[in-house]
């Protein structure tokens, strides 16, 4: 091996691990925010977290708005654009109402999820040839998905009803994402903060409380660390290919245990353990065998 090609094969190997690092660190503060969010509901309103939340993470995208004001003119399919931005609202909504009644560690179970429904939906809706393996994985996850569930008549509660609703959501939300992905990134990160704000300012008001400073403080930094968690997963996109970074984002069910039971004393069953130990796995299948087959499968990003 030249010294040329050695050079490169470190230069590679670097930016891969460059990658899964800045992945590993996107989850962490993702999870990370999360808890906050939770923390926060407890006391404020939904509507209270998504407004105070999109306003700090609006103050730190203007400026790069601003510079790249140009990508915003012309917006590629506006109305499917609205549509997203949408759903992405509602979902995110869902996600931390989930929360005031679910532990965290339940809530992302269920939007683990995102990635199988994805694949189901592209086979029904968008007509997508999906062959019997990855509808066997297909299956196997929505077994995952009933047995966190536990469905009976005592279990099935309206809280893990919304959280499933909000993953279906994140499931459309990425599928539109897939055939939007012309759209320049700071476009698509900046108008799903922009629908956060305005469903925050209409929500907030009803059953306002007056934060105080320490709780602007933690509003804030929430809002700061969804974005500084987004730019992490985008750099780690670019360092290294999605086959080898988008697998770490699984961790994230690790950092929901852990805030879980050390923030909120949260146990996780084992039913919701091994539901989302047979979701993750019949994931990766599905992720590794999208890679196999040429397509490209949507990041899986939490709700922002």
């Amino acid at each position: 091996m030249t010294l040329f090609a050695k050079l490169s094969a470190y230069d590679d190997r670097s930016a891969r691990l460059a990658g899964i690092g800045l992945m590993l660190l996107s989850i962490f503060m993702f999870s990370f925010g999360d808890a906050m969010g939770k923390f926060l509901v407890a006391t404020y309103s939904v509507g209270q977290l998504l407004w105070l939340r999109a306003c700090a993470a609006l103050v730190v995208l203007l400026p790069m708005v601003w510079k790249q004001r140009a990508e915003f003119f012309p917006i590629e399919r506006p109305w499917l654009q609205l549509l997203r931005v949408t759903l992405s609202t509602l979902e995110v909504a869902a996600f931390f109402l989930a929360t005031v009644y679910l532990p965290l560690a339940d809530v992302i179970t269920y939007y683990l999820a995102g990635p199988i429904f994805v694949t189901a939906l592209s086979g029904l809706v968008l007509g997508e040839q999906i062959g019997w393996r990855r509808w066997s994985a297909i299956l196997v996850g929505f077994c995952g998905v009933l047995i966190a569930l536990r469905p009976s008549a005592q279990t099935v509660s309206l809280p893990a009803m919304i959280a499933l609703g909000g993953s279906l959501s994140f499931a459309v939300l990425m599928l539109i994402t897939r055939s939007l992905r012309a759209t320049p990134d700071i476009v698509l990160t900046s108008s799903q903060f922009a629908g956060t704000f305005l469903l925050g300012a209409v929500l907030s008001p009803f059953g306002w409380v007056t934060p105080d400073a320490g709780s602007l403080v933690v509003f804030f930094v929430a809002g700061l660390i969804s974005v500084a968690a987004l730019l992490c997963v985008n750099r780690s996109l670019k360092l290294a290919p999605a086959s080898v970074v988008v697998p770490y984002q699984y961790s994230m069910i690790v950092w929901a245990v852990i805030f879980g039971f050390v923030v909120f004393g949260d146990v996780p069953s084992w039913a919701t353990i091994v539901g989302a130990a047979i979701i993750i796995a019949a994931g990766l299948y599905i992720f590794l065998r999208e890679q196999k087959l040429g397509r490209e499968e949507p990041v899986v990003s939490p709700p922002v």
